[in-house]
C-alpha cells in the first residue's frame, strides 16, 4: 500500500515538473518575440512573462493598473494608517490617475477574519476611505474614486493565521470605468 502511495506522489511530483518546464520554456521562445523597447520599459519584477503581456496591455485598463502600478495597499492588525510602501503604491496609482483622467476606480476596503462582522465593515470602510484621501492629496478628483467595505467577506487567503490575515487586511483599487 505504501509502495502505490509512493508511486502516485512521485508521478504527481513528476508531472507537475515537466508543466513547470513547459511554462519556462514557452516563456522564454515568446520573449524573443517582444520588442527591445519594450523589454526595457517593462517591470523587472515581472521578467519575460511581463515583456510578452505588456504588448497586450491597454493603457487605462485594470490590468495596466496590477501590472504597472500595483492595485493594493495592505495594513497592520487593527490598523487604517498607510504605512511607507502603501503610500508610495499609491502615489503611483495617482500618477496613473493623473494620466487616464478619464478613468474611474472604486477603493475596495478589506480586513481579517477577527473582530465581528460590523467592526470589520467599519474598519475596511476606514482603509478604503485612507487609501481614497490619500490619492485626493495627489490630485486626483474625489469624485472619480468610489468607496465600497467588504468587511471579511471576500478573503483571498483562506486560513486563521498570520500570514492569511496579513494578505486579507488590504484595500483594493479596481478600475470601475474607462473613458476615452
Amino acid at each position: 500500500m505504501r509502495f502505490k502511495i509512493l508511486g502516485i506522489l512521485a508521478a504527481v511530483a513528476l508531472v507537475s515538473a515537466c508543466e513547470t518546464a513547459s511554462e519556462e520554456e514557452m516563456s522564454s521562445s515568446t520573449s524573443g518575440t517582444s520588442s527591445s523597447s519594450s523589454a526595457s520599459e517593462s517591470s523587472s519584477d515581472s521578467g519575460s512573462t511581463a515583456d510578452v503581456m505588456e504588448n497586450t496591455i491597454m493603457e487605462g485598463s485594470q490590468r495596466d493598473l496590477v501590472v504597472n502600478v500595483g492595485d493594493r495597499v495592505y495594513f497592520g492588525y487593527d490598523r487604517f494608517d498607510l504605512n511607507e510602501l502603501s503610500r508610495s503604491t499609491l502615489e503611483r496609482q495617482a500618477a496613473w490617475m493623473r494620466k487616464n483622467i478619464n478613468t474611474m476606480v472604486t477603493v475596495e476596503g478589506h480586513a481579517d477574519e477577527r473582530g465581528t462582522r460590523e467592526y470589520n465593515l467599519g474598519l475596511s470602510e476606514r482603509r478604503a476611505n485612507s487609501a481614497k484621501d490619500y490619492l485626493v492629496s495627489f490630485g486626483v478628483n474625489a469624485s472619480r474614486i468610489k468607496v465600497v467595505p467588504y468587511g471579511e467577506e471576500r478573503p483571498v487567503a483562506n486560513g486563521s493565521n498570520e500570514a492569511a490575515y496579513s494578505q486579507n487586511r488590504r484595500a483594493v483599487t479596481t478600475v470601475s470605468s474607462a473613458g476615452s
